[in-house]
């Protein structure tokens, strides 16, 4: 039997359709799209097709939107460009303690550079609050950078509430969004967001490709210079063959969302009554409801997560912590969410996707059972 795959949250394979609409880009348009004969016009007829399916799903508008090579590009566009643009007005910009590191190590780096951040603590689900988010904003805060769902545990955060407080202060709100797109509705106007990030491999499309949305009279400073390239926004010859491929994948999910959500949070429970049937007292982290429907973060007390994800040959899924011969590295987002070490250090991430069965769900319960009960009982037996 093939292995079974429950990491979506890393990547997603790539649909059939999307790889279908890549191949007249590959085969047949391959003009440069700023060229003016006809070649060129054909591939540039497929950038603008792409430009409007994205804007389709987040209902903006197709100027609002910025091709990248992925989330890691748009995130770093949409902090640097933001926060060097008004930077005559502030130098101060407010994160999570539980963001992706293409966002921490953003802020790190900009931290070297003069710029204040602040990291604002979660609760025990990974949430944060809102009230903190206004306590932290002073005259100099010009950028609040939160992400729409977190890609370990799940968690939803309150995006809508968050952009109220940022935008009463003359914050702008940059939302994380690789993790949310394709598994919940993410529209702009609902979420109230002045910037945004999208990764095609999370929702199956290529890697290589992403997308920023930035709302009408936001302004931001180049972070690519050359030739007058996506609206004079970013520099470089466009990828038509991925910006065709995203553009695809977002039009499938503008049609299908509720399908996908559907089946991808009745996978999940299965996963997660079929775990707890089998071990009963398995923590499961991150928010009991606003939670993606694909992501489930369980922990198992006094289990090595990475001995555990070695022994499972027949499936594939990340651990939340590295244990080493002297110390145990929990991942930020467990530490910031105050979970105990005993159980950190056991914790593994299981995403479905919209490809996976429940038979793939039964024997993945079948496989974890065949690896962690043996370490439990070795566990047990010392104490």
């Amino acid at each position: 039997m093939n292995p079974v795959y429950l990491d979506y949250n890393a990547t997603t394979p790539i649909d059939p359709r999307v790889a279908e609409a890549m191949l007249p880009y590959i085969y047949k348009h391959f003009g440069n799209p700023s060229s003016g004969h006809l070649f060129g016009r054909n591939a540039n007829d497929g950038v603008n097709a792409a430009r409007r399916q994205v804007s389709e799903l987040l209902e903006c508008h197709s100027d609002e939107l910025i091709f990248t090579s992925g989330g890691t590009e748009s995130n770093n566009y949409a902090i640097k460009g933001a926060l060097a643009a008004n930077r005559s007005r502030g130098n101060h910009m407010i994160t999570s303690a539980v963001e992706h590191p293409a966002i921490i190590e953003v802020c790190k780096f900009l931290e070297t550079q003069g710029y204040r951040v602040t990291y604002l603590p979660v609760d025990e689900y990974g949430m944060v609050d809102p009230g903190q988010v206004e306590e932290a904003i002073t005259p100099q805060t010009t950028l609040i950078s939160i992400m729409h769902a977190n890609n370990e545990v799940g968690t939803i955060e309150p995006i809508e509430a968050i952009a109220e407080v940022a935008h009463r202060h003359g914050a702008l709100l940059h939302a994380d969004c690789a993790q949310s797109v394709g598994k919940i509705p993410v529209l702009v106007d609902e979420l109230g967001v002045d910037l945004l990030s999208i990764a095609g491999h999370k929702l199956y499309a290529p890697k290589g490709i992403g997308a920023l949305y930035v709302r009408r009279g936001v302004a931001l400073e180049k972070q690519m210079h050359g030739a007058g390239h996506e609206g004079d926004w970013r520099a470089g010859t466009e990828n038509v063959i991925h910006m065709a491929a995203l553009g695809q994948a977002c039009e499938l999910i503008h049609h299908h969302l509720p399908d996908y959500q559907r089946h991808m949070a009745e996978m999940r429970d299965r996963l997660e009554a079929g775990l707890q049937g089998t071990f009963g007292n398995i923590r499961i982290n991150g928010h009991p409801s606003k939670r993606l429907p694909n992501t489930s973060s369980v922990s198992f007390k006094r289990v090595e997560a990475n001995t555990v994800l070695a022994g499972m040959v027949n499936l594939a899924a990340s651990a939340g912590a590295a244990c080493h011969s002297d110390r145990v590295e929990v991942s930020s987002v467990l530490e910031a969410m105050g979970v105990p070490l005993e159980y950190a250090m056991g914790t593994l991430r299981f995403s479905v996707g919209r490809y996976t069965t429940a038979e793939e769900i039964d024997r993945a319960v079948a496989e974890v059972a065949r690896v962690v009960i043996p370490h439990l009982q070795a566990a047990a037996s010392v104490g």
